[in-house]
């Protein structure tokens, strides 16, 4: 009963961000705000050609439709609380917006470690059983798979916001983050987290450790499949079709790796250090990469370089 009244009277938490180094936060409101206009802007222009254009109705497009929504959805459940961090003098968010916040966080990151392994499948059935593509991804089958992947993130992030929220804080309300990110939160509880380090765990392994383990596998088999083409020009094609893919794959999983797996500094001034280099990383892994996916599939994929351009020719003629 203690520890529910302690949780109780948590009405709302106190967002550190960079306040130690106010010259940066100026710096940094001026890229954050650009990068997320680049990114409504990019993404939103993948969306809407994956739609419009016909010849784009295929798994891999819905797919990558779909991650361009997450995207969406990710940075604009943390962005505009970084960006009015840097200018309000006293950071707060209530307890309820923190909670909803860490939800949707935690719910688009979980949902696109699976949808990145989803369509890492796609690519695998493309490459290496091309006769049987459209019978194996016919829409009966990828409109529930990229269903299953927001319904996986979405109860994962459940369990793991539900299971953080309910812990006692006692007075100690600064988060040392720029949002309400879970493990930053759970830095704050006065009492056990076992349950939910086990949680996290199970859940890191399920999220993480088997689409990364699938993705693997699945690229192997189309290495080796890539490799039997006897041309030249057919090994290129069969690869250009997966590369965007594979970058994106590389860029958010190495980002993943680089903030949770590096050894922890147990000197104050270096812990200091790292403090302020976690949370840029934290920006990079939450900002930056959302914005390169639109590009990334832009430059190495011929069919949405031309279904941008024959968007953006109907528009201007029709003007």
């Amino acid at each position: 009963m203690a520890s529910a009244n302690q949780t109780a009277s948590v009405t709302e938490f106190i967002l550190l961000g960079l306040s130690a180094h106010p010259k940066l936060e100026k710096t940094f409101f001026v890229l954050i705000l650009l990068t997320y206009l680049a990114i409504l802007l990019g993404n939103g222009l993948l969306i809407l050609v994956t739609i419009l254009d016909s010849r784009l109705h295929t798994p891999m497009y819905f797919f990558l439709g779909n991650l361009s929504f997450l995207d969406i959805c990710y940075t604009t459940s943390s962005v505009p609380l970084i960006l009015d961090s840097f200018l309000t003098p006293r950071k707060t968010i209530s307890f309820p917006a923190c909670a909803m916040q860490m939800f949707l966080s935690f719910a688009m990151g979980a949902t696109e470690c699976v949808l990145l392994g989803m369509m890492a499948f796609d690519r695998y059935v493309a490459i290496c059983n091309p006769l049987r593509y459209p019978v194996v991804m016919s829409k009966a089958t990828y409109v529930p798979m990229a269903a299953s992947s927001w319904a996986a993130g979405s109860a994962a992030s459940m369990v793991q916001t539900s299971l953080a929220m309910r812990l006692p804080f006692c007075g100690n309300y600064v988060i040392n983050h720029f949002t309400c990110e879970i493990l930053a939160v759970l830095k704050l509880a006065c009492a056990d987290i076992s349950i939910n380090v086990i949680s996290m765990g199970v859940t890191n392994v399920l999220f993480l450790g088997i689409p990364v383990l699938f993705i693997f596998i699945s690229y192997i088999f189309i290495l080796t499949t890539i490799l039997r083409i006897p041309s030249a020009e057919g090994r290129k094609k069969a690869f250009s079709t997966c590369s965007a893919h594979l970058t994106v794959v590389l860029v958010f999983y190495g980002t993943i790796l680089f903030m949770y797996g590096k050894p922890k500094s147990k000197d104050p001034l270096g812990a200091d250090k790292q403090d302020l280099a976690d949370k840029l990383t934290s920006l990079f892994y939450g900002v930056v990469t959302p914005m390169l996916n639109p590009i990334i599939y832009s430059l190495r994929n011929k069919d949405v370089k031309v279904a941008v351009r024959s968007l953006v020719s109907q528009k201007h003629f029709t003007q």
